[in-house]
């Protein structure tokens, strides 16, 4: 896991003259090293600059799985005397630790996913990844017949963002009767991608579609299916993020289409959330940050 601090400029002379206005400190954990996360991340550290009287530490864990890390980080926030977290849950049980900060009176916003069941929370930030799922259905809808084989390349199973992006998706299929024929978790790495995928592939040649969670996974489907010399246009390749790669890959023609949201408002509604919550301000109990298809035609505009 990695921790940082960052002190927007104007706080520097908030701090050297505590009279004027009241600091407050706030700590944002992200997942892991993804480019998605690091624009969240650089989104909320110019949201602090941008606002005198926020003093932003930032933590990181190192992978999808490493629950140990993001709790490690919790915890050292929770002891820094923060008043405020924006926590990207990476699993359900990071929610006792979440607890303890809750009881020390710190407020808890979620960002990027929820953690089902869990109410301790001021506030939910992040896309609508049930939505965001029947946007790719809705695509895949237009492109596939009944009868059609399909895989998934789920992302962390269990993750609630992460399996309804896939719920959505088979919901938005409707009345087209395709064939599930195999899903495979990736915890959203290019690696797993890239394994998954060829066994996928191997034990199903007549595929017509392959449905990814989550982006780092897509740049290792792509080079799965360029190994096996299967053209670009036989395989229907759709994924969600937009990200690690995948507007390049749209761009080239071998991907067909991605749920693109938006990190950098999750970043910035999510310090802006949490500051509201410690001053008693009224939010949101979920805070939408949308989500838009992104396909060859429009790639330019996610750019």
């Amino acid at each position: 896991m990695k921790l940082q601090f960052f002190i927007g400029p104007a706080l520097a002379v908030v701090l050297a003259n505590p009279a004027t206005a009241e600091s407050v400190k706030i700590g944002l954990i992200t997942k892991f090293p993804v480019p998605f996360y690091s624009t969240m991340e650089e989104a909320a550290k110019k949201y602090a600059a941008d606002h005198p009287g926020i003093e932003l530490l930032t933590g990181q864990g190192q992978s999808a799985t490493d629950i140990e890390g993001q709790i490690a980080l919790i915890e050292s926030m929770v002891t820094q005397g923060v008043k405020g977290l924006a926590v990207t849950p990476v699993d359900p049980t990071v929610a006792p630790a979440l607890d303890k900060a809750v009881a020390a009176g710190i407020k808890v916003v979620l960002v990027d996913n929820s953690i089902p069941g869990w109410k301790g929370q001021a506030a939910l930030v992040s896309t609508n990844n049930l939505n965001g799922g029947k946007i790719a259905g809705e695509f895949l809808k237009t492109k596939l017949k009944d009868g059609d084989k399909i895989a998934i390349l789920e992302g962390v199973p269990g993750v609630p963002a992460l399996d309804e992006r896939v719920t959505g998706m088979m919901e938005a299929l409707g009345g087209v009767k395709v064939n599930v024929v195999a899903k495979g978790a990736t915890n959203c790495t290019l690696e797993l991608g890239t394994s998954v995928t060829e066994d996928i592939l191997t034990a199903n040649p007549d595929l017509k579609a392959i449905y990814a969670a989550c982006g780092p996974p897509i740049p290792g489907a792509v080079k799965s299916l360029a190994n096996a010399n299967i053209a670009n246009d036989k395989i229907i390749l759709v994924g969600f993020d937009a990200c690690c790669g995948e507007l390049e890959a749209i761009r080239d023609g071998t991907e067909d289409a991605s749920v693109a949201q938006f990190p950098a408002k999750m970043g910035e509604l999510g310090i802006a959330t949490v500051v509201k919550a410690i001053h008693g301000e009224p939010v949101e109990a979920n805070v939408d940050t949308g989500a838009g298809l992104v396909t060859r035609e429009n790639v330019k505009d996610f750019e």
